[in-house]
């Protein structure tokens, strides 16, 4: 065979495995960016997408790592569990990614190994197969994914009535940055086929929450345990320190100062038994960096230039004690 022949199919198979690998790549980084801050628990809600809200009026990360059997969870009507979702592995993730994986490894071993592809009409001819056959399954895995997306809160009729779905208006808004997400228990009275019981949230329990905001993140970021065991629930709690223990375990650590709340609002409170649950949309401004642990050296973030996140947190409080953090959610 001559040698310009050989070079063409080595470094056409290179391309294809690089083709391969970089869907592969952005499939992961996708997974862990939907996942990363999903932890805890939200009682019966934790397989549930939150109320959206003004701050947050998208969908909310899922919660990945919980400790709460799924099985156990009852979303009220028209809101499917969020671990429905979880199960989608991206545009070539499970049937369509063997059937990828297949089509590519045959071709690459073809390459490599077999004689050949019989003239440029039968190379030409495999990459238009493999290119057409690559774009049906994409199509047919977007359409699939976009079926089993979770539809607004707002679109069905038996969730009109739920009083921490509606945004605050600007008359609503407190004098500082919570605003009021419809927390009167009264106004949910009504409402049909109710599993748990709404419960109103007092401006001091939203005091309370901006507190736990720069709290938690200031522990945190001093690594103080026995802070966050104060502040969180033990399951919250146990996620923390695992976060803590990777980035110790890399020489890495997690600064976080000059926290300050922009804006937020309640998504839904609700009682399950002797149990409140507050969800609460936040988004907020800090100074975020991880630095080498033995020499303080910037290693991603910023010393000095604030950032914006965007998350929700469930607080949980038992008999009306404090509350303490049940679970934080990211935004996709």
């Amino acid at each position: 065979m001559p040698a310009a022949a050989r070079s063409l199919r080595k470094t056409t198979a290179v391309f294809i495995l690089g083709l391969a690998t970089l869907f592969a790549a952005a499939d992961f980084a996708e997974a862990r960016r939907a996942g990363s801050s999903g932890f805890g628990s939200r009682g019966m809600k934790t397989f549930s997408a939150p109320a959206p809200t003004k701050t947050t009026p998208g969908q909310a990360a899922p919660i990945q790592r919980t400790m709460t059997p799924q099985q156990t969870n009852k979303p009220s009507a028209g809101t499917p569990a969020s671990g429905a979702a979880q199960q989608s592995r991206g545009l070539f993730g499970g049937f369509g990614g063997a059937l990828m994986g297949g089509l590519l490894m045959g071709g690459l071993l073809g390459m490599m190994f077999g004689g050949g592809f019989g003239g440029a009409a039968g190379f030409l001819g495999m990459i238009v197969q493999m290119l057409v056959i690559g774009l049906l399954v994409s199509l047919a895995l977007r359409y699939f994914r976009s079926r089993k997306q979770p539809q607004a809160a707002g679109h069905t009729s038996s969730q009109a009535n739920n009083p921490f779905q509606q945004a605050p208006s600007a008359g609503q808004q407190r004098g500082n940055v919570f605003g009021f997400g419809g927390g009167n228990s009264q106004a949910a009275a009504g409402r049909q086929e109710q599993v748990d019981m709404p419960i109103s949230v007092e401006p001091a329990d939203l005091d309370r929450f901006e507190e736990m905001l720069a709290e938690i993140q200031d522990a945190y970021s001093r690594e103080d345990y026995a802070a966050l065991r104060k502040l969180a629930t033990p399951e919250a709690m146990s996620f923390l320190a695992e976060e803590l223990g990777e980035l110790a375990s890399t020489g890495k650590r997690n600064t976080v100062t000059d926290v300050k709340l922009l804006e937020g609002d309640v998504s839904e409170a609700w009682s399950e038994g002797s149990d409140d649950y507050a969800t609460v949309a936040m988004r907020y401004s800090a100074v975020d960096a991880v630095v080498d642990r033995a020499n303080g050296q910037l290693l991603n973030g910023s010393l000095t230039e604030p950032q914006e996140s965007t998350e929700l947190w469930t607080f949980k409080r038992t008999n009306g004690g404090e509350w303490t953090l049940a679970a934080i959610q990211g935004t996709e």
